[in-house]
Formats: C-alpha cells, sequence, structure tokens
C-alpha cells in the first residue's frame, strides 16, 4: 500500500500546475485592454507659448507654405487631434506637407522649439532683446542677451524677470546677434514672427539625387560626346 501511494504522491507534485495555464490568457487579455485604453486617449494638447499664441503663428513659422492652410483648421485643439485622414479632407496637401506638419506637432508637444521657443515678452508677434551686464571682478564683465518688455532697459526690469534667450548672444560691447535678430537700437534687437522661421530646410538633389546619379551623369556624357562629334563633323 505504502508503495503505491509513493508514485501517486510523486505524480502530484510533478504534474504541471494548472494555475499558470489559466492565469496566461487571463493576463494577456489584461494586457490587451491596456493597451487598447492607451490607444483610445486622445492626443495631448500642449499650451500656446508667448511667441506661438495661435494656429496662423505656428503654421507660418514652420513655413512650406502651410499658413495657407490656417483658416481651414479652426481651433488651437483642432490643429493638435486632426488625424492624417482629417487633414487630408481639409484640403492639406500633398502627403508629404501633412507629415512634415505633424512631426512639427509632436516636437511641440515635447517643447522643442525653434528660435525665440523660450521668449517670454511678445506683443504682436515681437519680442525686444537687450544686453545685462553682470560684473563678476573689477576686470571681467559679462554680458548676455535677455527678452525685456517694449521701452524697457536690462537695470528697469527685476533681474528675476529677465529672461536669458537660447541662440543669441552679445558681441562687443553691445551688439545682440542670433538667428533673424533686428537691430533696434543700442544695446536693443528686435525678433519677430517670420515665415518659415521653424522650417526644416530640403536638401537640394544634385543630378537626380543618390539614386540616379549615375545614370544621369552616364547619359549626360553620351549627350556631350555626341554633340561634340556632330560640331566636329562626324
Amino acid at each position: 500500500m505504502k508503495s503505491s501511494r509513493v508514485p501517486s504522491l510523486l505524480g502530484l507534485l510533478l504534474r504541471p500546475s494548472t494555475t499558470t495555464q489559466t492565469a496566461t490568457p487571463f493576463l494577456s487579455a489584461q494586457t490587451r485592454l491596456a493597451h487598447t485604453k492607451d490607444e483610445a486617449k486622445p492626443p495631448r494638447v500642449p499650451s500656446p507659448i508667448p511667441f506661438v499664441p495661435d494656429v496662423q503663428t505656428f503654421l507660418t513659422l514652420i513655413g512650406r507654405g502651410l499658413k495657407q492652410h490656417a483658416d481651414k483648421i479652426p481651433t488651437w485643439e483642432a490643429l493638435f487631434t486632426l488625424n492624417t485622414e482629417q487633414l487630408r479632407e481639409l484640403g492639406v496637401e500633398p502627403p508629404r506637407t501633412r507629415r512634415y506638419l505633424l512631426r512639427w506637432r509632436q516636437r511641440f508637444r515635447e517643447g522643442k522649439f525653434g528660435p525665440g521657443g523660450d521668449l517670454k515678452y511678445v506683443q504682436d508677434g515681437k519680442a525686444y532683446l537687450g544686453v545685462l551686464e553682470t560684473e563678476k571682478s573689477p576686470i571681467l564683465t559679462l554680458r548676455h542677451a535677455v527678452n525685456l518688455p517694449a521701452e524697457k532697459k536690462p537695470e528697469e526690469v527685476p533681474r528675476k524677470e529677465l529672461a536669458r534667450v537660447k541662440g543669441y548672444k552679445v558681441k562687443g560691447l553691445c551688439n545682440i546677434a542670433g538667428p533673424y535678430a533686428l537691430p533696434a537700437g543700442p544695446g536693443k534687437a528686435l525678433i519677430k514672427v517670420t515665415e518659415g522661421m521653424w522650417e526644416d530646410r530640403r536638401g537640394h538633389k544634385v543630378d537626380g539625387g543618390e539614386r540616379r546619379r549615375a545614370e544621369v551623369r552616364f547619359r549626360r556624357g553620351i549627350a556631350e560626346r555626341k554633340a561634340m562629334r556632330e560640331k566636329m563633323g562626324y
């Protein structure tokens, strides 16, 4: 009797667990449900920034002629929630333009702005920069380009309210240099919304681009040699 019980007990211990087998489909179902919920979430709509307060400005800055479609996108929320099919129905063509717009939407969500994206004081699409001087020692003075309200000087604004601007620096004593910076008087510069200011420049294809370059140059060589022979009377 004892010998017959031993194999049966061993069989129970070595038998594959049914708990794991039944739990796996349940966990898989939970995982699928979680993925479905994530996919159903609407796209996040970022808040406007001082330099980009509306749809018109955003489309103007990213360039490629997208500002002509500003009247087709009624609100800031629509700008960041319309999918590619809806944009196509609104007449945003060609497809590469839609893809370009979607890429810039995602960059904006991630806080990846172009020049002027970190400006704090902007009015009617214009922002002013001034020169902030900081004395480190009797022989060392640091100068930084800062954004300040119009008609104000750096010394008239509390230091904690002055905002340094990325990509802009002071050359010499009072010249401010940086993308799209225009002189606005001694120690001041003006930045204003300009079409294509944030545009990703497309490369220029030479001889048909990399894929067709060899073929284009080969055919050109044949045409040039043929023209040379005809000119020489052969």
